[in-house]
């Protein structure tokens, strides 16, 4: 049991990525410009409220729950679905060979572009400094990436998997999910990731790779009433 990765964002901005947080003990997430990801304590009106003051006017956070859940009255759900957390088990898997590159700071907007081609989840423009971010070119254009965001004791997410249109049905985001696990795991941590469970091509994938259902949850998009 890793009780941790049943809250794993309030784990995270709890703990190892807590530099990356806006907390106000009822509710956190992180800066706006990172990713849209948050968490609150309990899913009582107190909670929202405390959500409410982070959040500035037109902003939305992804925030999940063991169940369906309704907001306060007044509040604004811009999507619903349902959210599966699967965790790698046993050895990393083989990786094939092919040309990867270190994604950074000089790749951001081409990062930002293909994710908001694909719409992995939620993606800005400091997303990539939370951990290693990789990628594929053909042709001078980054058409894979894949990368590491929440980080908590033990565990780091795997995220931003996508693959432009183009370039779909190659093995490249195997490929770059496969070196993250290999890397996850040469840090003597465990790989873990969330898919939307309508997402039925990568779960196939996930499942391929080794990972393995661990729960399932409900995430919200939710604005602030105005």
């Amino acid at each position: 049991m890793v009780p941790e990765l049943d809250r794993p964002v309030w784990a995270a901005l709890h703990g190892r990525q807590a530099a990356w947080a806006e907390d106000n003990g009822l509710a956190c997430r992180y800066l706006p410009e990172v990713t849209s990801r948050g968490a609150l304590a309990n899913a009582t009106p107190e909670a929202f409220a405390a959500l409410a003051a982070l959040q500035q006017p037109g902003e939305a956070t992804d925030v999940t729950f063991d169940q369906a859940e309704e907001p306060p009255a007044g509040w604004k759900t811009l999507a619903a679905a349902r959210l599966l957390q699967y965790v790698h088990e046993g050895a990393a898997p083989a990786v094939a060979a092919g040309e990867v590159e270190e994604l950074g700071a000089a790749d951001s907007a081409e990062m930002l572009a293909l994710a908001r081609l694909t719409k992995p989840g939620p993606f800005g423009t400091r997303t990539h400094e939370l951990g290693d971010y990789l990628g594929v070119r053909r042709q001078g254009k980054l058409v894979a990436m894949a990368g590491e965001r929440i980080k908590l004791a033990g565990y780091t997410e795997i995220s931003a998997v996508c693959t432009h249109p183009e370039a779909t049905g190659q093995g490249l985001a195997a490929g770059l999910v496969a070196r993250l696990v290999a890397r996850i795991q040469g840090r003597g941590e465990g790989a873990f990731l969330h898919v939307l469970a309508h997402n039925a091509r990568a779960i196939a994938l996930y499942e391929r790779l080794g990972f393995r259902l661990r729960r399932q949850m409900q995430v919200l998009l939710v604005r602030r009433p105005d």
